[in-house]
């Protein structure tokens, strides 16, 4: 499908129309920026930086029920995500959308998740290219990212000044452009070159970077490195670079009972914690901040790159932004470098 122009005193009746399927958006709520159901268009902020807590959150809950059982009852009564519908995320920066397609790896590698690879199977990915990078922070083309990427993404809007350019990208990002189609009109001659042009100066705006090439190869060789203990003095284990981090996908299940009822469900967790490796015997392998930093880096730069030829990070610079003690994975991984 050619590219389209969606004029942004038409964007309302756009996000209305598509708020007959399960439509997520960008919206504040107390001065911060969440993706969060909305059926209000007015809700929808889509000139954000970047979203506090990344839209995962909508194909990976930070808690769900996987099923409910009763005592006395074989029958386990298990959660049918197709009920919940179609979704579309409408307005994720490129890197957030990046990010699901490298936890993919994770949900689908020695076990197919179900709950995870429905909802996925059911999310239309509707990206807002950054024609600004959101933060100083932002680092995506280090890690094999852009601003204007589209990877993973079902359509890509670029912000031309009154209008958006809406690219299509995908099959399903095509049936979901037909169904705005009445809202939007052809892309003039010159609008794709115009996209180029602010997609050069985007990435040209980026102010930090990192060489990752030799990373992946050089972290195990640091095992027992003096650095670890050096830049992790400051962290106080709260664990916010890991649950704000769109790549992280460390989780928790429990059983919760009250009477003969009970759910088994799923829940975010951090191997920044150190009740995350505590072993039934007391014993703890990374008892201290240090092993779990060395951890938190190896696994993203090496770890998983080695596992699935991609580094688990997009550079979207949260986990830098929301440090309460200004703990930096750039100058982490700078010392990496010289060490």
């Amino acid at each position: 499908m050619a590219d389209k122009i969606l004029k942004k005193d038409k964007a309302a009746e756009a996000l209305k129309e598509l708020s007959k399927f399960r439509l997520f958006a960008p919206a504040k709520s107390d001065d911060v920026v969440l993706f969060r159901q909305i059926e209000d268009p007015a809700e929808a902020c889509l000139d954000y930086a970047n979203s506090t807590v990344p839209p995962k959150k909508v194909v990976f809950p930070q808690t769900e029920t996987l099923f409910r059982f009763k005592l006395g009852n074989p029958e386990l009564r298990e959660k049918n995500v197709e009920e919940e519908g179609t979704t579309v995320i409408f307005g994720l920066r490129p890197c957030d959308a990046r990010a699901m397609s490298i936890v993919d790896n994770l949900f689908s590698w020695d076990y197919e998740d179900p709950y995870y690879l429905k909802r996925r199977e059911l999310t239309t990915l509707v990206g807002m290219a950054c024609v600004t990078p959101p933060s100083v922070n932002c680092f995506c083309a280090s890690v094999g990212g852009e601003p204007f990427g589209t990877e993973n993404l079902d359509l890509l809007l670029v912000d031309m000044g009154e209008e958006y350019l809406v690219k299509v990208l995908t099959d399903k990002g095509g049936k979901l452009a037909e169904t705005i189609g009445s809202f939007m009109e052809n892309a003039p001659e010159g609008a794709a070159a115009k996209a180029e042009e602010l997609a050069g100066a985007a990435r040209e705006a980026l102010s930090r970077s990192i060489d990752t090439s030799g990373i992946e190869a050089k972290l195990p060789a640091l095992w027992d490195s003096p650095l670890w203990k050096e830049v992790s003095a400051a962290c106080l284990g709260c664990g916010i670079c890991t649950y704000l981090c769109p790549t992280c996908h460390c989780f928790d299940i429990q059983d919760e009972v009250e009477d003969a009822e009970g759910r088994r469900c799923r829940m975010w967790d951090s191997c920044m914690f150190r009740e995350y490796t505590l072993h039934a015997s007391g014993h703890n392998p990374r008892p201290t901040r240090k092993e779990r930093t060395r951890n938190r880096i190896s696994h993203k730069y090496s770890y998983f790159p080695g596992k699935f030829g991609v580094i688990a990070c997009v550079g979207c610079g949260r986990c830098v932004n929301l440090c309460p003690v200004n703990i930096d994975i750039l100058e982490i991984l700078g010392k990496v470098v010289e060490a």
